[in-house]
């Protein structure tokens, strides 16, 4: 496994860390949750040396942090480095995010918010500090907190010793620029992978520049860059409105996998470890987010950290992607 050091810090985190969103299961992922299955994953993950966990109160309502918690029962405390944010609330009024399984969501970011759902994650995880608190969803109208305001607060966690390091999620330009204005900013969390690359063109450049993390998200564009799925699929769940999921699209992305599978024989690997490696293999200042629900799936990904593409396959691997992407 590859380590970076968590932005300016000297906290190394793996190149690889475990998502688990999809262990919260639910309405989002039309799944029940299986929490054995979900903490042996997890167990299985940090024995394979991936150190970084990521959840969120808003993964079905606490259930990913309840499962997290009961993983790191099992886990020495100072092997992993524990994500958890807060910014997306259920229980109190906030500026309207999304309804799951009929429950309504609200982005609220003011300091009583984040005292509160700090104390209750704390809880759910079983632990006595977060590594790493990131704001999920940034702030709006009619609920607006500044993001000044914000960082005065985490910072203020910080130094009770609640939380080690403060992150940044689904952030914009501007709004990254504000965080480091206000303070410390170790790592920004953005949707990323070869099909979704905009972040490129400022907000990657702007992190490199400023010694932040950039940790991916939704690397696989949620299961679609497997190569298991065939144009004629019918998306449920939480992809059935997404844009790479549509039967036109989906097409285009089949294509595209196709012409990756004389790269699987080359490098001895699947579409999935494909796409994970790009990520990987684009600098050395990311960290990339993969879901896993299962042992197996653990020990798949894992083959792509240790993946060394060369560069004329990145580049005809991009030069596919951009094909799909321009039409």
């Amino acid at each position: 496994m590859q380590y970076i050091n968590l932005g300016k810090t000297d906290r190394k985190i793996s190149k690889l860390g475990l998502g688990t969103w999809a262990m919260g299961a639910g309405t989002a992922w039309d799944s029940e949750v299986d929490i054995d299955k979900s903490v042996n994953t997890i167990i299985e993950a940090v024995n394979h040396g991936i150190n970084v966990i990521d959840t969120a109160p808003g993964y079905n309502f606490g259930q990913s942090e309840e499962i997290v918690g009961k993983a790191i029962n099992e886990i020495s405390r100072e092997d992993i480095c524990l994500i958890t944010k807060c910014g997306i609330v259920w229980d109190r009024e906030g500026a309207l995010f999304n309804k799951v399984g009929g429950r309504q969501l609200y982005k609220l970011l003011t300091p009583d918010s984040i005292r509160k759902e700090v104390e209750d994650s704390l809880k759910r995880l079983n632990t006595d500090y977060i590594d790493v608190y990131m704001t999920h969803w940034q702030a709006v109208e009619p609920f607006y907190t500044p993001i000044s305001e914000v960082v005065k607060t985490l910072e203020q966690l910080k130094s009770e010793g609640l939380i080690k390091y403060i992150g940044a999620a689904n952030v914009d330009y501007n709004q990254i620029k504000e965080y480091i204005e206000s303070g410390q900013l170790d790592i920004v969390q953005l949707k990323y992978n070869i099909l979704e690359r905009s972040v490129e063109k400022d907000i990657m450049p702007l992190c490199i520049k400023n010694n932040i993390t950039f940790q991916a998200y939704s690397p696989l564009e949620q299961g679609l860059l497997t190569g298991e799925f065939d144009e004629n699929y019918m998306p449920k769940g939480a992809r059935a409105n997404k844009f790479w999921w549509q039967k036109e699209n989906l097409k285009k992305v089949v294509w595209m996998l196709n012409n990756w599978k004389p790269l699987t024989k080359k490098y001895n690997c699947s579409i999935a470890n494909l796409a994970l490696a790009w990520i990987i293999n684009q600098n050395d200042n990311i960290n990339l987010l993969s879901g896993a629900s299962e042992v197996s799936e653990i020990k798949e990904n894992v083959i792509s950290a240790e993946l060394e593409i060369e560069k004329e396959d990145i580049e005809y691997m991009t030069k596919l992607a951009d094909e799909i992407c321009a039409n």
